[in-house]
């Protein structure tokens, strides 16, 4: 799984189709937040949108890729983490609708 975040509604759909048109993901979810972190030694507040994708970890690397030619920010939000323990026919949906190996 990938999570994503994008600097408002636009530019986190145009992100997640892009994902999806390339089958580098089965699915994006996508909500807003509002972020508070550090940036450039100061605190900075703001409204942004998470993508959160389903897809398989060795398709991670051309996900990254896609994100970060689409993003508009210096420094994208892009964390992967593993996916647990899921229902397997929801995992072989997941291989069913990504590029294959």
């Amino acid at each position: 799984m990938a999570y994503v975040t994008a600097p408002d509604r636009a530019t986190a759909r145009d992100i997640a189709r892009a994902v999806l048109d390339r089958r580098l993901a089965a699915c994006a979810n996508l909500w807003p937040v509002e972020s508070v972190y550090r940036w450039h030694g100061k605190r900075e507040e703001t409204n942004e949108f998470v993508i959160v994708f389903k897809t398989r970890a060795e398709l991670l690397p051309k996900l990254i890729g896609v994100v970060r030619r689409l993003h508009p920010s210096e420094v994208p939000c892009i964390v992967s983490y593993p996916m647990g323990p899921a229902l397997d026919e929801y995992l072989d949906w997941i291989d069913a609708e990504t590029v294959q190996r």
